[in-house]
């Protein structure tokens, strides 16, 4: 009995505080994020990095197709790339590497040019550093695609917060 009464109260107090859903149709907006997002261009973005986060983002926006007619461009600074060698031996060798991928994204409204939002976004992963090469290779390159999907996360909760603050 205690259980429910301290559910109800929380409960109570979580609608009381302001929460309102991000995703979906509900009664403080009539049309969901997705309709949102899908009215955004999400310009180029240099080099393979630059690519697979671009492509990251195109999967997370566009549902039905990319916008004929967008009402804003999403772009972003050239990724910025740094290596650290971590956990060193003994011998001066490295056990783990860690990587950290930095950019800065901005919208803008395509009506009148401005740039509604600016934000630095960055994130940071570690890997194995092994004997074999190959090994080492697919270990980065797994923590840079996992970083790039993380900025991908992180590009598109910050347009979304905006947007939804616009509404």
């Amino acid at each position: 009995m205690m259980k429910h009464a301290l559910l109800t109260i929380l409960l109570l107090t979580l609608a009381a505080c302001g929460f309102r859903p991000i995703y979906g149709v509900n009664k403080y907006t009539a049309t969901g994020v997705e309709d949102t997002l899908a009215q955004i261009y999400i310009g180029g973005i240099p080099d393979r990095e630059g690519l697979f986060l671009r492509n990251e983002l195109i999967d997370r926006f566009y549902r039905d197709g990319r916008p004929t007619n967008p009402a804003y461009t999403l772009s972003f600074e050239p990724l910025s790339e740094s290596k650290t060698s971590l956990d060193l031996t003994k011998d001066a060798y490295s056990t783990r590497g860690q990587l950290n991928i930095s950019t800065t994204l901005r919208l803008n409204e395509k009506a009148t040019g401005e740039i509604v939002l600016e934000r630095p976004i960055r994130s940071i992963a570690s890997y194995n550093v092994l004997n074999s090469e190959f090994t080492n290779r697919v270990s980065e390159q797994n923590a840079r695609e996992n970083i790039l999907r993380d900025l991908a996360r992180q590009a598109e909760q910050h347009v979304i917060l905006y947007l939804k603050r616009k509404k």
